[in-house]
């Protein structure tokens, strides 16, 4: 009997419009329902996950910044947290600014970018179909860096940079790694999200990797879980689909990816969920829970 599911969000619970569909939501209510914990993972701030939570039933506690927060849904604050320091976030921005390279900086609440582009430009038109307080806090900020120097607030999850330029994209990430006590992802392939622009469905296409505190990791914030919920690590199920889910997957007592994942991870699954885009996280659950009637 499994009693924790911790899912992925982008890639692998949404689809690529941003979407839980009703047939998933559907699905993993009656999972709750049966005794079972359903836990989103995701790299997103906490304000951009609440109201996914609430769609799917989900109300005891999620984890945010690839990790780097356990938050309690019902006390409405933050039980485990590993932000990355203001110097760290810094020297990262300058190495950035220094090479005109995008990049975005997440605190616990808010995303901070120069220009809504890439995944900013696909939250923003998310934030479009939101109720007013359901919105990811976007904040556009034209000098980050002093910006980010002056800032009072210093709870910083992780920084996303983003090109659409392999070779550009690559510089960078030799220099990113050059700098100690933190850890970027080698993401290897681009992302692919579509938004809407009128009636025409348009790409977003672009390199990325995401960088935060050294230890800071989903499967962490999974064992911090398993420690206060008593539950063991045979007793979860994992679901994601890229470089960021892959230590939750691989020691996960069952480990899913998604169709299309990265193939570092399918490498280490356990099984192979159909796509975000064809209900996987709902299928894939409907088959080791035989029991329920969905």
């Amino acid at each position: 009997m499994y009693k924790l599911i911790a899912i992925d969000l982008d890639g692998t619970l949404l689809n690529s419009y941003g979407e839980v569909t009703e047939n998933t939501k559907k699905t993993l209510k009656k999972i709750i329902s049966s005794g079972t914990k359903i836990v989103i993972a995701s790299g997103r701030p906490i304000d951009s996950i609440k109201t996914i939570t609430k769609e799917i039933g989900s109300n005891e506690y999620f984890i945010a910044g690839n990790g780097a927060i356990v938050y309690d849904v019902k006390k409405e604050e933050v039980i485990y947290e590993k932000y990355m320091s203001k110097q760290k976030v810094l020297e990262i921005m300058k190495q950035c600014d220094k090479n005109s390279i995008n990049y975005n900086l997440y605190t616990d609440k808010t995303i901070l970018a120069k220009s809504l582009k890439y995944n900013v430009l696909y939250y923003y038109k998310e934030n479009l179909k939101k109720e007013e307080n359901k919105k990811t806090n976007i904040n556009i900020v034209q000098d980050m860096y002093e910006y980010v120097k002056n800032m009072k607030e210093e709870k910083f999850l992780k920084i996303t940079i983003c090109d659409e330029n392999r070779s550009v994209f690559n510089s960078i990430m030799k220099k990113i790694k050059n700098i100690n006590g933190i850890e970027a992802l080698e993401v290897l392939h681009m992302s692919r999200k579509i938004i809407k622009q009128g009636t025409e469905d348009v790409p977003i296409e672009y390199f990325y990797t995401e960088i935060s505190s050294a230890d800071v990791d989903k499967w962490n914030a999974i064992q911090y879980l398993m420690e206060k919920l008593n539950i063991e690590k045979q007793e979860i199920i994992a679901i994601g689909d890229n470089i960021n889910d892959k230590k939750m997957i691989q020691n996960a007592g069952l480990g899913i990816v998604m169709e299309g994942s990265t193939p570092e991870v399918i490498n280490i699954a356990n099984d192979i969920a159909p796509s975000n885009n064809e209900e996987g996280v709902a299928k894939i659950l409907q088959k080791y829970y035989k029991n329920i009637n969905f």
